[in-house]
Order: C-alpha cells, then sequence, then structure tokens
C-alpha cells in the first residue's frame, strides 16, 4: 500500500493562474464602441461630446485658455438601466475641421478592419451657418467612403459586407415605436420588404450615420443680423411667416433626401438636456444593433430568437417641431418628405447629388448639381471679408518722363546755369547745351588777358624778366589773340610806352570775332592751357634768377679775394 502511495503531491502547472484569468477576462470582456464626431469649427461638437459621454461640459468662460487638439479623445463606460453592469465602453473621437492634416490621424487609432463594425459616424451641422449644410456633408460623407475602404484587404472586405446587410436588416425591420406590444411573430419573420427608391443607395460599408443638427433653438429667432448666438436664418426674411418657414422646410426636405441615401438619420438638437438625452439613446441604440440574420433557412427549421438590443429606441419620429427633430434611420421616404411642402421632388434633389460627385469640376457642369440649387435656396449670409484697396497700377517711368518732358522744358528754372546767366538774354539753349552765361563769353577772357599783361609791364627787376619771357609766351599766341588787344612784351619804346596806359577791353559791338574760326570751347581750353604753361614758367624762372644771384655772390668774393 504504501509503495503505491506517491511520495509528494504533483505540481500544479506553472501557467494554471493565467490561464484561469484569461477566461474569466474572456467571458467577462467589455466591448468597445467608437463614436466619430466630425464637423467644423465651432459648431457644438464639444456639447454633444459631452452628451454622449454624460459629463460636464468644460466652463468656456474661465480665465484659462482652451486648448485645441489635433485629434480630441475621450471616453466613459456604459451601464445599463440599473446601473449594476458595466455594458460597454464608448469613446468619442473629435476632429477640429476637415484639413487633411487632422482626418489622415484617424486611421491611426481607428483602422477600419478592426474597427468598423463597432463604430457610428456623427456628422455635426450648424443652423447659425445653414447656407453650408450641403458643401459640409459632401465634404465629410466623402471622407467617410474612403475611410471605409481602408487597405482593400480581404479581411475588410468582409467586414464591410457584413456590416451593410446588418445596416440593410436594420432600416427594413423598423417599425414605429407605440404603446402596443409587438407581436413576436413579426420579430422573427424573414419576409422582408425591398428597400424604397433613393434608399441606401450609398454607403457601401454600412456605417452606421447621424446628421445632427446643433443650435436648432436659434431658428426660430427674427434677427436680421448673423453672428454669435443668432441664426443663419434671421437675415433671409424678417420675423417669421411664409417665407420664413417654407425655406426651413426646403432645408429639412433637402437633408432628408441626403440622409435617405446614406441610410442615416437626422436629428436637430438644442442646448437644453432633453434634446441631446434623445439623441444618446439613439446613438447607443445603433451601436447595439445585432447582426443580421441567416439569408435563409430550409423548411422544417426553426428560425433562431432574435438577439435583443439592450438600448430600445422608443422614441417617436418627429418631423414638426424645428428645434427637436427626429427622423430615425428606416422611417423615412420620398413620400413622406414630399407631403413636408408641395413642390419638392425628392429625386430631383437626389439626381443633382449623384451629379456633384460624378463630376470631376462641379463648376463647369452643364447641369446645376445639388450645391448649387441648394445656394438657391439660401444664399451665403456669413461675414465677408473686407474689401482689398484699389490695385495701385504706376505709370512706367520713361512714359511718365516723356508725358512731363514738354512741361518741364517749358519752366525757367529747369537749368541751374540760369542763375549766372544776363537777364536780358534770351538764350533758347536746351537743357543741355553751349554755354550761354555773359560771364563766361570771349570779352570777360580778353579782360582778364588785358589784366595779366598789364601786370606784366609794370614789374621790374627779376619779376620783369620773368614776365617777360611770359609775355613773349603770350606774344606767340597773336594768332589767336584778338586784334583790338595790344601788343605786349616788346622791346625798347613800345615796351614802356604801354606800361603806364590801363587795360583796354573792345565792347562785345564793336569786337570782331576773336575765335578765328575756332569755337569758344577752344578758345577757353586755349586760355586755361596757356595760363597753365605760364605758372611753369615763372616757377622756372624764379628758380634760375636764385641761382644766378647765387654765382654773382660767390664771383664777387672771388674777385674781392
Amino acid at each position: 500500500m504504501e509503495g503505491s502511495r506517491p511520495s509528494s503531491p504533483e505540481a500544479p502547472p506553472q501557467d494554471l493562474w493565467s490561464s484561469i484569468l484569461d477566461s474569466v477576462s474572456s467571458t467577462r470582456a467589455i466591448p468597445s464602441k467608437q463614436v466619430l464626431l466630425l464637423g467644423q469649427p465651432s459648431s457644438g461638437k464639444s456639447v454633444l461630446a459631452s452628451a454622449l459621454l454624460q459629463k460636464p461640459v468644460a466652463d468656456e468662460g474661465k480665465d484659462e485658455s482652451r486648448s485645441d487638439f489635433a485629434l480630441g479623445y475621450e471616453w466613459a463606460d456604459v451601464r445599463d438601466d440599473a446601473d449594476e453592469d458595466t455594458l460597454a465602453r464608448l469613446s468619442v473621437y473629435t476632429i477640429p475641421s476637415a484639413a487633411s492634416s487632422y482626418t489622415s490621424l484617424l486611421p491611426h487609432f481607428l483602422p477600419p478592419r478592426i474597427s468598423l463594425p463597432h463604430t457610428l459616424v456623427m456628422i455635426v451641422l450648424d443652423w447659425t451657418r445653414p447656407w453650408t449644410f450641403v458643401e459640409d456633408l459632401q465634404t465629410w460623407l466623402m471622407w467617410v467612403e474612403e475611410w471605409a475602404k481602408g487597405d482593400s484587404s480581404r479581411e475588410l472586405e468582409i467586414a464591410r459586407e457584413e456590416n451593410r446587410e446588418r445596416l440593410q436588416s436594420h432600416l427594413q425591420h423598423y417599425t414605429e415605436p407605440s404603446s402596443d406590444p409587438i407581436p413576436a411573430s413579426n420579430l422573427s419573420s424573414n419576409t422582408l420588404l425591398p428597400l424604397g427608391s433613393g434608399i441606401f443607395t450609398h454607403n457601401t460599408a454600412g456605417v452606421p450615420i447621424i446628421v445632427t443638427c446643433t443650435k436648432a433653438d436659434l431658428i426660430d429667432e427674427g434677427n436680421d443680423l448673423v453672428g454669435a448666438g443668432t441664426s443663419g436664418m434671421g437675415g433671409m426674411v424678417k420675423g417669421n411667416g411664409g417665407e420664413w418657414e417654407e425655406r426651413t422646410d426646403g432645408i429639412m426636405q433637402v437633408l432628408r433626401t441626403i440622409c435617405l441615401k446614406y441610410g442615416a438619420a437626422l436629428f436637430y438638437t438644442t442646448p437644453l438636456p432633453a434634446t441631446l438625452q434623445v439623441l444618446r439613446q439613439y446613438t447607443l441604440h445603433l451601436l447595439f444593433t445585432p447582426a443580421a440574420p441567416s439569408p435563409g433557412l430550409s423548411a422544417g427549421m426553426e428560425a433562431p430568437t432574435p438577439i435583443r438590443n439592450p438600448f430600445p429606441f422608443s422614441h417617436k419620429p418627429n418631423t414638426l417641431d424645428r428645434d427637436r427633430i427626429v427622423v430615425p434611420a428606416g422611417w423615412d421616404s420620398w413620400g413622406k418628405i414630399a407631403v413636408l411642402r408641395e413642390g419638392f421632388e425628392a429625386k430631383t434633389w437626389g439626381e443633382a447629388w449623384e451629379q456633384d460627385f460624378e463630376a470631376e469640376d462641379p463648376e463647369n457642369v452643364e447641369e446645376p448639381g445639388a450645391v448649387k440649387m441648394y445656394s438657391l435656396l439660401v444664399s451665403d449670409q456669413g461675414a465677408k471679408p473686407p474689401p482689398l484697396p484699389v490695385f495701385n497700377n504706376p505709370m512706367p517711368e520713361q512714359a511718365f518722363l516723356a508725358k512731363h518732358y514738354d512741361e518741364n522744358s517749358k519752366k525757367p528754372d529747369r537749368d541751374p546755369r540760369g542763375a549766372f546767366r544776363n537777364p536780358t538774354e534770351s538764350s533758347a539753349a536746351g537743357i543741355v547745351g553751349p554755354l550761354g552765361s555773359s560771364s563766361f563769353n570771349l570779352p570777360n577772357v580778353e579782360r582778364a588777358l588785358s589784366e595779366m599783361e598789364a601786370g606784366v609791364g609794370g614789374g621790374g627787376g627779376l619779376n620783369a624778366s620773368v614776365n617777360g619771357d611770359a609775355s613773349r609766351r603770350l606774344s606767340t599766341r597773336s594768332g589767336t589773340r584778338p586784334s583790338g588787344l595790344p601788343a605786349v612784351g616788346t622791346a625798347g619804346a613800345n615796351s614802356s610806352a604801354n606800361v603806364g596806359r590801363p587795360p583796354t577791353s573792345p565792347t562785345l559791338g564793336n569786337t570782331p570775332s576773336p575765335t578765328g574760326g575756332q569755337t569758344q570751347h577752344e578758345v577757353l581750353q586755349n586760355f586755361f592751357q596757356s595760363l597753365l604753361i605760364s605758372s611753369k614758367d615763372r616757377a622756372g624762372a624764379s628758380s634760375t634768377a636764385s641761382r644766378s644771384k647765387a654765382n654773382g655772390n660767390t664771383s664777387g668774393t672771388d674777385d674781392t679775394s
């Protein structure tokens, strides 16, 4: 007996506890659901995120500045009605704007292959800017289509098909809530009616979409200004009236027609908690929509029990109260849209929407698209930037000078040399031309020559000899000197006779032409060159006189000795 008993008990496996924990975590794993909030800046996304997560709205009036992130993220646990069990973890991703730098971040956090079956898209429109509704819807719905394509892998294609079947089943099984209990046979019936015209023609990935128009409480304001806290509808007409109601109903019809094509729901919200609570209930209702039943069952097989949605939506549709519109997905149709206001063609708007998507350049298409048609219904009343100042196109420089040349040429002060001109003269010289001032006339030059020659005649001694040399050189210019000037530097009596006589200068009228065939410029050039030569000769003569004086003193000393 003792030999058959083991000496020690067997050691438990090393991963015993880890396997137990994994089994418990897998049975009680909390599913994760995501909501993408897509909208332009200041459209009310933060209020919607706080309502979905049941968190207080951030106080924007505090002193500290509010930070904007490239991708906002918040989460909260979703509990049942009794607040006992946690049913899911809800994550809300917020994008500041439609810029590609922001939207390109989402695929890194929400890859469609994994998160597509658990994601809902909420597109936010702002009622203070109603003229942007159709354009914003085009921007965001095109982005949803691109995001749902992902990497086009086989697993993603299967997820897209299952997601589309689930949304289509939800649209076909929709029944309007009522106080009467729904028979169980209706829940398990496999006979489904086909979808109506214009319903679920887009959204190939079956993404649940809710179009939410915020600040709907401002629609009824009759203000004429567009700005913070003021409706964009107030500027279209003054006060509430037939035209105002017609346009607001027209906007609702356009939005409902577009939502039909994508299997989307339409909600209007206000800051009141009641409208936000209804939106949260419907969001959870779509996130927990069960999968589509099997497409066909053979005869004799019992239909499986339908999976119950833990968040039923019991709020009835509402298309009359403009501040709390509720249009669930699966309830609307073209016929119900046309009842709201006569003259609206849902088919025409659907074709216009297709025209915008198919055209490469919507501005150059022959048939008007949805954006152009909507701009006729609601004109752009946003704040316009101030107009630019008138472009100052300066005149080219050469054209400016040619324009003012004739005017400037007639001005008397155009030439600075006019200050030296004799007022009695009437010279018509050009702006650039020969010297015309009387101060530079030839008689003045002759007077200067005569004074110089008189100084030469009155000197004596060494200066007389030096000046004699200079006068002899000046006499060589007899061919160029005017004939009216007396001879200077002659020997004997002529020299002494001219010493005391004052220099004379012939008048301008009786002086013959002194140029001898030369121009005034050439005469002046010869005059100044002679002055330079005279100064050099005087310097040489003074040095010669100094040497001769020194030599004379030396010879006298020798004789004395």
